[in-house]
């Protein structure tokens, strides 16, 4: 799966201007909304926080994947966020979070939902590549970042 099949270009924020985990999540699902036509932002919210709250998906190295499923995501979708100064996230190597890439999806899209979440562990693991986001300084750039990492992946 290719993020940039679920990711579009005007679902990237930089800089999100959220200064906690709470007020950034809420901040990338409205650009989701925004960016999708998602019909209820505040039930897609309330399930990306839902999940938080069972475990953290500060997954280390300064990123964090909040993810949920909502019944207002007609289909599978990504939004991310560069902060403009990390936050504490509960992250699992208790280091704050520069990069938040947020998953939405329908209810009955398991498969699809999990693939995506591998495909974007798979493409973070790339220590330059994630350090290349975070230095992105606009929206577009992480965007077309994104975009020839994916295109590096495919002609390898």
């Amino acid at each position: 799966m290719r993020l940039t099949d679920i990711l579009q270009s005007d679902c990237v924020k930089v800089p999100l201007s959220a200064t906690d985990k709470h007020e950034a999540i809420d901040e990338l699902v409205e650009v989701l909304a925004a960016g999708t036509g998602i019909k209820d932002a505040s039930d897609l919210k309330k399930a990306v926080w839902q999940r938080e709250q069972v475990r953290t998906t500060g997954i280390g190295c300064g990123v964090a994947i909040p993810h949920g499923k909502s019944a207002g995501c007609r289909s599978l979708r990504m939004a991310i966020g560069k902060l403009a100064q990390p936050i504490e996230f509960g992250a699992i190597d208790g280091r704050p979070v520069q990069l938040i890439l947020l998953l939405a999806s329908p209810p009955d899209q398991t498969g699809p939902h999990i693939q995506a979440l591998a495909s974007i562990s798979r493409l973070l693991t790339d220590e330059d590549f994630r350090s290349a986001l975070k230095k992105a300084a606009s929206g577009d750039e992480l965007y077309r970042l994104i975009v020839e990492q994916e295109a590096k992946a495919v002609t390898a």
